[in-house]
């Protein structure tokens, strides 16, 4: 068996005291019950997972304007909040640690998904050449966005403000920004999404502006130390693509490495532009969260060799909620049902076996 003993030393990210440095990746499960409120699956699904040092929750909209996809919880009202209470108090009983990922997705949305009259949002008015999975209509086009105000951009920080309070309120132990993937802090990020000419667009001083600005924000509401970050410069998904992703996330993490953050959750990227774990390595001053394909073998390297401060993995920890277990005693990985991934019920979510 391979020598893996750095993935389960202690660490300790910003607030985050972790038993192991193995993180639970945010992966979206579309299991969200009515009112978009976390459900008794929840608990169960993530209390499974717990012995990660640290469980990043699936991507959660801080306000229904937020919501893009089909059944994704969401942790504005009450209701969600009290589910997201049950969640973190099943984790915590077994001794984990849980932040919830805020995902506005912006532009990356259908009306169809929508339950209420909430409008689809961007920094400018661009609509996304990709398609979106809905319940009624399968695979659709993506709707068209409204450009937000400059006096409207106030607002959405402030939910994300008031989605950080609602996450401590129920018990969560913080948040991570999800600006990577394509949703809105990376639409405001990318000059292909934002061809804004007020000191929200144009220069890359202006375009980093909207996800400093939530992230202090969410810090001085909760504690800065008690936020994550979580990019993938570089990254094509959903539609997205910077001119030089080097200078836009370079800038990012210089202004973000002065903020006292918990850590860095980098999805490793290489493309023609960028190298986005060096650039990382050369501009993040703080904790580092590596993910991306990685094995085993490939995260303890990384780890001794002082590159990242903890790992994470996805995918692998679907179909094995004792993922920890199984890799410090060397047990081979279970596959996952992928044709379950995002269906609903706990067939595919909750229902498989711990190793023997």
């Amino acid at each position: 068996m391979q020598d893996i003993k750095e993935l389960f030393e202690p660490v300790r990210l910003g607030a985050f005291d972790m038993r192991n440095r193995i993180v639970m990746s945010p992966m979206t499960r579309s299991r969200a019950g009515a009112g978009d409120c976390p459900t008794a699956l929840h608990a169960e699904y993530y209390s499974q997972r717990a012995d990660a040092g640290l469980i990043v929750t699936e991507g959660v909209q801080p306000s229904p304007a937020g919501k893009g996809y089909c059944r994704t919880p969401g942790i504005y009202s009450p209701e969600q909040i009290e589910g997201w209470g049950a969640v973190a108090d099943a984790v915590h009983a077994r001794n984990g640690r849980i932040v919830v990922q805020l995902m506005h997705c912006g532009r990356i949305a259908a009306r169809i998904n929508k339950d209420d009259d909430s409008e689809i949002v961007a920094p400018s008015a661009i609509t996304a050449n990709w398609k979106i999975f809905t319940d009624t209509s399968g695979l659709v086009d993506m709707d068209a966005p409204r450009a937000l105000e400059t006096e409207e951009i106030a607002q959405v920080v402030d939910e994300y403000r008031q989605a950080a309070v609602n996450a401590r309120a129920a018990g969560l132990d913080g948040v991570e920004l999800h600006a990577s993937s394509g949703y809105l802090p990376m639409q405001f990020l990318s000059t292909n999404t934002n061809k804004r000419t007020d000191r929200y667009g144009g220069s890359v001083e202006n375009r980093v502006r909207f996800s400093i600005e939530v992230l202090t924000a969410m810090g001085e509401a909760i504690g800065f130390d008690r936020v994550g970050l979580r990019t993938s410069p570089g990254l094509g998904f959903n539609d997205i693509d910077d001119e030089d992703p080097a200078e836009t996330y370079g800038t990012l993490f210089d202004q973000a490495s002065t903020l006292g953050l918990g850590y860095l959750h980098l999805v490793r990227n290489v493309t023609p532009k960028v190298d986005n774990y060096k650039l990382a390595r050369d501009r993040w001053k703080g904790p580092l969260i590596l993910n991306g394909n990685l094995t085993a073998a490939k995260a303890a390297g990384f780890l001794r060799s002082g590159g990242a401060d903890a790992v994470s993995f996805g995918r692998d920890f679907i179909g094995n909620p004792d993922l920890v277990e199984r890799l410090r005693q060397g047990v081979e990985l279970a596959d996952y049902d992928q044709d379950r991934v995002y269906t609903k019920g706990p067939e595919g979510f909750t229902d498989y076996p711990v190793a023997t």
